[in-house]
């Protein structure tokens, strides 16, 4: 895991601003630094030391023709069958770095090469021989990479603000992407908080020369594996159970793959508990849990440390409760919104058991994110597809949407949520009722602090939700899945993983968010309706979750700021809005214009 840089410009001047770069993305890379640069273009890189730890995996790194040169960010899972089959080819490796063989593979293959890796990645390789550079993208983007436009060419970058540090890219705002932060509370990719930067979009490739992206192409669309399930012919409970457990070993196994210790984010719950048991199943020695507690939470369901303590002595880990109160947060706060990369609402939690990760001396740890996604684990899986069915049916009697559209306009004023008043255009599609549910402000109510951002009339949840995830599947299940897999865990709980545990230089992994993993499972997903509770998960190891952890009620990744935030008279306890706002303001400060 690092942080990459890299600039082209249009006249053949030598690139400007990445020193800068690499310094605002230091915590991102403390074992080393490495800059290469020829006429008109520059690579840079900071490196976390994952895979041979030796200086000779640094990076920037060159082809042994020296044709090609790159910057990469992430890991290649299944790194060393690919090496094989390259030397099968007669390829002679100088590392034991998975950076090497990506760059081997590239030489070989070109683009073709994309289908062949299994991990989280996003790098640029540069063809001296054609003047032009090759750029890439994981297929859920689980790793970052942006795209801004400079005076003088494009500049690439593993985030947001490296950008802006080199001083080469303009800080106007885009008015679009803020408004999805208002709406949602993250910014949808391809849209950032600024006009000039996008993010290269996840599972996309791009062809850069003469300063310019000269092509940008899809390679991978996670969304068909959701669309295309719904046709699969349903297998029957056996099959499934055994599918489901093979590849959820092989992908654990995969995300153990290091040269350094791997520990485990242990909440109380089935997506981590699963994962710890697999882990030790898989070989993995001397395995430590993290958990999060607030006393705040002690005594409450809320408080996680009960049941994790309970898994931890089920698969025998050693156990780290990590303690965090308001006065830490409040002495943290200016360094969370400092490493927060682009406006978010959540992380903090993310950021905190990463902080607790990097304080036992572990530089890779193991996250559960995604379980719910791809298990079907949120309430919503249940509730939605009837809920809009319902309505469907009741708002085509006569009267009845004038008579919803007053109950819901009663009920914004009742309790001061604009988006109520939506309910009941928006409860007639899957898309308006995802939207009521995951929505922040209401399109047309946004709060002050929005400032340019505001939109009037017109909003579409329909569009706004295709725009982010394409066409969805025709089984409302498993367009849920889809929907929540490519805005919420792709804008918010991936990006916000990413900086978060970057900022503490951990390493973060997600065997459940895995396109090999999602097209494993593809013929079984439309199945996953017939195993409530995430049960496929929780047996998924041979030694099951204790059914103490398997009946506890879901209480998500909670954690108390704006209470604190309150207490602290810094803002009103108006739940996620507040933090919103405070958010918000921290972007306007910093960037000297209205947010």
């Amino acid at each position: 895991m690092c942080g990459l840089i890299a600039a082209f410009t249009r006249d053949g001047a030598p690139p400007n601003g990445l020193a800068a770069a690499l310094v605002a993305m230091q915590a991102r890379g403390p074992d080393g630094e490495g800059l290469w640069q020829e006429e008109g273009v520059a690579l840079g890189h900071r490196r976390l030391a994952i895979l041979d730890l030796d200086a000779r995996a640094a990076q920037p790194m060159c082809a042994h023709d020296g044709r090609y040169v790159i910057a990469f960010n992430g890991e290649i899972y299944n790194f060393r069958e690919l090496r094989r089959d390259l030397e099968r080819d007669g390829h002679a490796f100088r590392t034991a770095s998975d950076t090497e063989v990506l760059l081997a593979l590239f030489a070989r293959d070109g683009e073709a090469m994309l289908g062949k890796l299994h991990g989280m990645f996003a790098f640029v390789v540069w063809d001296r021989q054609a003047h032009r550079a090759f750029a890439a993208r994981d297929p859920y983007g689980i790793k970052p990479l942006y795209i801004a436009q400079t005076g003088n060419g494009v500049m690439l970058a593993s985030q947001v603000k490296a950008l802006l540090a080199s001083g080469q890219v303009a800080r106007d705002p885009d008015p679009q992407g803020q408004a999805g932060f208002w709406w949602l509370g993250s910014v949808p990719e391809p849209r950032t908080w600024y006009r000039d930067i996008r993010a290269l979009p996840a599972g996309h490739c791009a062809w850069i020369a003469d300063g310019a992206i000269q092509r940008m192409a899809c390679w991978h669309d996670v969304g068909a594996a959701w669309r295309d399930a719904a046709t699969a012919q349903a297998p029957d409970d056996p099959t499934v159970v055994a599918g489901v457990r093979a590849a959820l070993r092989e992908t654990v196994a995969r995300h153990l793959v290091a040269d350094v210790p791997v520990g485990v984010f242990l909440s109380g719950g089935i997506d981590s508990g699963a994962l710890a048991g697999l882990m030790v199943e898989a070989g993995a020695r001397d395995l430590q849990g993290i958990t999060i507690a607030y006393d705040e939470f002690a005594g409450s369901h809320q408080d996680e440390a009960p049941a994790a303590a309970i898994l931890a002595r089920h698969y025998g880990i050693r156990h780290h409760v990590r303690r965090v109160g308001r006065e830490e947060f409040l002495a943290d706060l200016p360094r969370i919104l400092a490493a927060m990369d682009q406006p978010s609402i959540d992380g903090i939690n993310t950021w905190y058991a990463s902080k607790a990760v990097a304080e036992l001396g572990l530089k890779v740890v193991v996250s559960g994110v995604g379980g719910d996604e791809l298990f079907q684990g949120y309430a919503s899986f249940r509730q939605l597809p009837s809920l809009v069915a319902r309505w469907r049916r009741l708002s085509s009697l006569p009267g009845a949407l004038a008579l919803g559209r007053r109950a819901g306009s009663w009920q914004a004023r009742r309790s001061g949520n604009p988006r109520w008043a939506h309910a009941a255009d928006w409860l007639r599609s899957l898309e308006g009722a995802w939207w009521l549910r995951r929505g922040l402000f209401a399109p047309d109510a946004l709060p002050p602090e929005a400032g340019e951002a505001a939109v009037g009339g017109g909003f579409d949840p329909v569009r706004a939700v295709a725009e982010m995830a394409g066409k969805v599947s025709a089984d409302a299940r498993l367009a849920l899945g889809q929907i929540e897999s490519m805005t919420y865990l792709r804008n918010q709980l991936l990006r916000d993983s990413d900086w978060a545990s970057m900022a503490h230089s951990v390493e973060l992994r997600t065997p459940l968010v895995d396109a090999h993993l999602l097209t494993q499972l593809q013929p079984l997903l439309s199945s996953f309706a017939r195993f409530p509770g995430k049960s496929l998960l929780a047996q998924a190891p041979d030694n099951p979750l204790p059914d103490a952890i398997r009946r506890r009620r879901k209480t998500g990744f909670g954690i108390p700021v704006p209470r604190w935030l309150a207490e602290a008279g810094i803002a009103a306890n108006d739940g996620s809005r507040s933090w919103a706002r405070q958010v918000a303001n921290a972007w306007a400060r910093a960037d000297g214009v209205r947010a």
